[in-house]
């Protein structure tokens, strides 16, 4: 009987990935593994659950222990051209991106796929909390380690090649799986909480050292209140995000949070609670696996990783936007964020928010088709939330 088709699996050293290659070898999969070199030789990247040498050596000796091949593909250039360059970018422009997003649209499943072909592996395999199922992307069944608000912006094409396999399990079953298969190296491996390139967890290192130093983002301005009275000076718009409460000026009558970032005047405008919630919001360089939805249509959409799905209303979706809006208001629409709709489990895709509807607004675009992400789609419009940091 001949066995199953040729796999290459994405090994990043951690738990997940590890795991994930084991099942689809202990399915019959002839399975490859792959380690993503994302940083020259020599960066200071201390060891991590990911991207470090230990990590590599971590997977190249889970693969000899399955068994399989392994190798390193060499993405340097793409992960600095499309990851690093637009992260500095997007802060200099008074937007934070979302660094993983960028990775999988960009880098690292177009990478994986043509490693893939090259070596005639009919799918690709990750470690990602996420289901792949006829061709859908879906929810992992463990929601508190969902990661597709991460995965929104692959291609279809990529998506009916993918194999998600702990997707369908929790994170301690996963555990329980490597100790079982034996690889105590990684079976209690720390989750990667921190965006890859940044070597201390502090991202102000990376556009210190990628900016000039009397780059805007980078010198003092002024904190305004929303009628535009100067309430103190800061140290750089970079250092702020859309919700934030440390490092602001104090002395209000109630909690003051940042509410918008104007980087033509250098200004951080802070405000009360209520000034950041949101009714609606529009997405630019939407993304749809599958048949978008249509005007009128009810959708789930997630503006952050941890963010609770709200329910929505389509207003108006064309090629390049779509706009929404809630049934409730939402807190903190941060544009740059990605907003990934949903119907029910299933992601219907996403798009990067380019801004915050203060009340509803009447439709503004028109019924077109979308058309999926180019590789040269513009920079992820981005504002750093905390929880963007996490393993993606």
């Amino acid at each position: 009987m001949a066995g199953k088709p040729r796999v290459l699996v994405a090994m990043s050293g951690g738990v997940d990935s590890s795991v994930a290659a084991a099942m689809l070898v202990r399915e019959g999969y002839d399975c490859v593994g792959a380690t993503m070199k994302l940083f020259e030789d020599g960066a200071e990247l201390p060891d991590r659950p990911c991207c470090s040498l230990d990590s590599t050596s971590d997977a190249r000796r889970v693969a000899e222990q399955l068994g399989i091949p392994h190798y390193v593909l060499n993405m340097v250039d793409h992960f600095g051209r499309d990851v690093i360059s637009d992260f500095v970018s997007e802060y200099a422009a008074g937007r934070t991106p979302v660094p993983c997003v960028r990775c999988n649209t960009f880098t690292k499943f177009n990478d994986l796929v043509a490693k893939a072909d090259a070596i005639d592996a009919e799918f690709v395999a990750t470690g990602h909390y996420a289901r792949a199922a006829e061709g859908r992307l879906l929810r992992g069944v463990d929601h508190s380690k969902d990661q597709t608000y991460f995965l929104w912006g692959i291609a279809s094409g990529v998506l009916k090649r993918l194999l998600l396999p702990v997707g369908s399990q929790t994170k301690d079953e996963t555990r329980a799986i490597a100790r079982e298969l034996g690889l105590p190296r990684v079976a209690d491996k720390a989750e990667s909480q921190e965006i890859c390139f940044v070597p201390d967890g502090d991202y102000m290192t990376v556009l210190r050292r990628e900016m000039a130093a009397d780059a805007p983002a980078l010198v003092p301005g002024p904190f305004v209140l929303p009628d535009g009275t100067t309430v103190g000076e800061h140290e750089g718009f970079a250092r702020y995000t859309i919700g934030q409460r440390r490092g602001l000026p104090g002395g209000f009558d109630e909690p003051m949070f940042v509410v918008a970032i104007e980087p033509a005047t250098r200004a951080v405008v802070v405000g009360p609670r209520r000034d950041l919630h949101g009714s609606g919001l529009v997405a630019h360089s939407p993304n749809w696996l599958g048949d978008p939805p249509r005007v009128g249509a009810r959708v789930g959409v997630r503006v952050r990783h941890r963010a609770p799905i709200s329910s929505a209303t389509v207003l108006g979706i064309n090629e390049s936007e779509v706009e929404i809006a809630f049934d409730t208001p939402v807190m903190a629409i941060a544009p740059g964020q990605s907003a990934v709709f949903y119907d029910g489990d299933v992601v219907l895709g996403g798009g990067f928010i380019r801004e915050s509807r203060r009340a509803a607004s009447a439709p503004a675009l028109a019924g077109a088709r979308p058309a999926a992400i180019p590789r040269t789609a513009p920079a992820a419009a981005g504002t750093r939330t905390h929880d963007t940091r996490t393993r993606c």
